[in-house]
């Protein structure tokens, strides 16, 4: 699956992501920095009615927001993995336990390090910049 979309068509594009992917839970964010992984992020987020103010965890190493569907409380995890050395510092981090928290949705950007933890139905998304500034999201 693929999609390119300008800033101004990210809403439609996060929902239309969601129609394809609505029953995965285990998504990974590659690409360059600057590429807008974490705004990309931000839009599926607001797709699924997460009312909390979305940032980047980069400090944070993962963030965790909430939403609604069918009347029950969900979880949205957001992994940025960049700052971590190695494996281990991203289990001491919680990383391990987020990736597998049961009825949740987890992105993890930079996943490099935690590629063997990842399950095997991990969505790999690639977001790529184009030279008309707008983006190429790969799924696969």
């Amino acid at each position: 699956m693929e999609w390119t979309f300008s800033e101004n068509e990210l809403e439609v594009t996060a929902k239309s992501f969601w129609q394809h992917y609505n029953a995965q839970h285990i998504f990974t964010l590659e690409g360059p920095m600057g590429a807008g992984k974490t705004t990309f992020v931000k839009a599926l987020c607001a797709a699924k009615g997460v009312e909390d103010a979305t940032a980047s965890p980069t400090f944070s190493i993962i963030n965790e927001y909430a939403y609604r569907q069918n009347g029950a409380l969900h979880s949205i995890y957001h992994l940025d993995l960049y700052r971590l050395r190695d494996e281990d510092e991203a289990i001491a981090a919680g990383v391990e336990d987020t990736i597998y928290k049961e009825n949740a949705i987890c992105f993890v950007e930079w996943p490099d390090i935690v590629a063997h933890l990842l399950p095997p139905d991990t969505v790999r998304l690639q977001l790529s910049v184009l030279p008309d500034k707008k983006r190429l999201l790969r799924a696969g």
